[in-house]
């Protein structure tokens, strides 16, 4: 599909898109991904949400399309660059948390509830703590990670790191996983019990 037929594209987008080039920022999530992000957000009234590895946006801008006006979601990023640049799009918005800190400390120091979706989109959450990460899940709720598909920006070695990842999430007998081979690769899980 043509990203030219997505009709309802978030008003900044084009704004986004123009920032990943002026700062030369090669990681931007595509609109496949953010799509589908929107639609499982909308599934969830009064949806906690969080994502891990905030970007240049692209990705918290259809997020915040899904959510209701009793949503709240949690986007952290260890670039203060990125974090400022996701402040001055989304910064007022007050269901939307934004924080600069490392991932891995905010995962192991998280003393709150569980979130009905986790969009991992950085290591934390996805090659370290991931176990930490799937326990902050409620039933019901969904665990979702793209770029699954070889990407010309994988470091040597990194294919055999996301086929473990892969191999270990099918092991989880508390979720249902669906492996789509669509956008750049994307894992959908669902927690079951």
């Amino acid at each position: 599909m043509d990203q030219s037929v997505i009709v309802k594209m978030p008003s900044v987008f084009q704004s986004l898109e123009k920032r990943c080039i002026e700062i030369g920022f090669t990681m931007p999530s595509d609109v496949y991904i953010g799509t589908l992000l929107k639609s499982l957000i909308a599934s969830k009234p009064s949806a906690k949400v969080l994502e891990l590895g905030t970007g240049v946006s692209l990705s918290l801008a259809w997020m915040i399309e899904g959510l209701d006006e009793d949503s709240h979601l949690i986007s952290i990023d260890n670039d203060p660059k990125l974090v400022s640049i996701a402040k001055e799009y989304f910064g007022n918005d007050h269901r939307v948390d934004l924080q600069c800190c490392d991932g891995t400390d905010w995962i192991k120091n998280y003393q709150g509830g569980k979130f009905d979706l986790v969009f991992a989109d950085a290591w934390p959450g996805k090659y370290s703590e991931l176990e930490e990460v799937l326990d902050l899940i409620n039933v019901g709720g969904f665990y979702v990670i793209d770029d699954m598909n070889p990407q010309p920006n994988w470091p040597e070695g990194h294919a055999e790191k996301a086929k473990g990842l892969v191999t270990y999430l099918e092991s989880r007998e508390d979720f249902s996983i669906t492996k789509m081979n669509w956008s750049t690769g994307v894992i959908l899980c669902t927690k079951k019990k």
